[in-house]
């Protein structure tokens, strides 16, 4: 047996230089390939999660203007709602007044026309008075050729 220990040995220090060169080309390679490849990877990573950060940020940060411009918006539309009713009030009521100083004016006109109409109708009275005692008297005078004391004129027949 001693001489399958003398194999072993002899082909461990064969394996040596394997071994001392697959260590290095490890060494070599996580130097030189998979240390840069990784640092790569590694940012770039890091420049996505950034990104997308960013992208989000962005995204809220749209969003919150979009929110406001929308607040704004509506105020807007509601000053102008309320803006719009104050002009239709204020419309309605000078309309009501022009209405209101129209019928204040057409009432006077009637006013004014029925005193007028009232004041002729008395004068047509009083002149119709006037005229019916002078026809009266007239009557009397043709068909009563003499005067009748208490009636009539005091003036005798014509």
């Amino acid at each position: 047996m001693g001489n399958i220990g003398e194999e072993l040995a002899q082909a461990f220090v064969q394996a040596i230089p394997t071994v001392i060169f697959v260590t290095l080309l490890v060494f070599i390679l996580r130097r030189i390939f998979f240390g840069p490849l990784a640092a790569v990877m590694k940012a770039r990573d890091e420049q996505s999660k950034g990104a997308v950060a960013r992208a989000k940020e962005r995204a809220a940060h749209a969003d919150a203007r979009a929110a406001e411009y929308e607040a704004e918006w509506l105020k807007a539309r509601q000053e102008i709602y309320s803006q719009r009713e104050a002009d239709r009030r204020e419309a309605v009521a000078a309309r009501d007044e022009l209405l209101k100083q129209a019928r204040a004016r057409a009432e006077a006109t009637v006013k004014a026309a029925q005193a007028e109409l009232a004041a002729q109708a008395e004068q047509a009275r009083g002149e119709l008075a006037q005229s019916s005692a002078a026809l009266a008297d007239q009557i009397v005078r043709v068909l009563l050729p003499r005067p009748i004391p208490g009636v009539g004129a005091t003036e005798g027949p014509r």
